[in-house]
């Protein structure tokens, strides 16, 4: 996996909590730098270890399904890249504006917002070209650099960009995902 494609994918990634953070931020009643750190690493510190643990369970069972794997990875991406569009044309409001920062709370967010990273860590198990240590850094480090950004972000435009984030990290991540089968069959440049 190239570095370009790496930092596609963190992106897409990190959409999830981009969103959530420009949320914390309209609702928070001070901004600090402070608060965009903890959010910041909630969410970055949960975006790494997610891919992390889904490589070690992916890995239990790479050899069995590694003739589909590009399926996999297709299909698990797809999923993901198709619910973050679904939420983002949504027009539902969800309960994440609440702007403490408890251990409950971010715990909660920082979970629901890693899962498609869970997901992304048992596709690489299944590839053979991923540095997973350097992976999960660099995603993690993209999605505390987002989720800090996105609080400032969401203290100045509030919820305008929300559903406009989530949906480009669902194309990102259907995108990445029909690139691995192209490239499984030699159709990929």
């Amino acid at each position: 996996m190239s570095l370009t494609e790496l930092f596609i994918l963190a992106v897409g990634l990190s959409m999830d909590a981009f969103a959530v953070s420009i949320c914390k931020g309209l609702s928070m009643k001070k901004l600090s730098l402070k608060n965009m750190c903890i959010v910041g690493l909630w969410f970055g510190g949960f975006q790494a270890a997610m891919p992390a643990l889904g490589y070690f369970l992916g890995s239990a069972f790479a050899d069995v399904v590694n003739s589909v794997s590009h399926w996999i990875a297709f299909a698990l991406l797809t999923v993901i890249g198709i619910n973050m569009i679904r939420e983002a044309l949504s027009h539902d409001e969800d309960n994440d504006t609440d702007g403490s920062l408890s251990f409950k709370v971010m715990l909660v967010m920082a979970i629901a917002t890693s899962i498609d990273a869970l997901a992304v860590g048992v596709g690489f198990a299944m590839l053979d070209d991923v540095n997973v240590p350097a992976a999960v850094t660099f995603i993690g480090a993209v999605t505390f650099l987002l989720s800090a950004a996105g609080v400032k972000v969401g203290s100045v435009f509030g919820t305008k960009y929300k559903s406009r984030a989530e949906l480009t990290g669902g194309i990102i991540l259907i995108a990445l995902g029909v690139k691995i089968v192209l490239e499984h069959y030699g159709l990929w440049f």
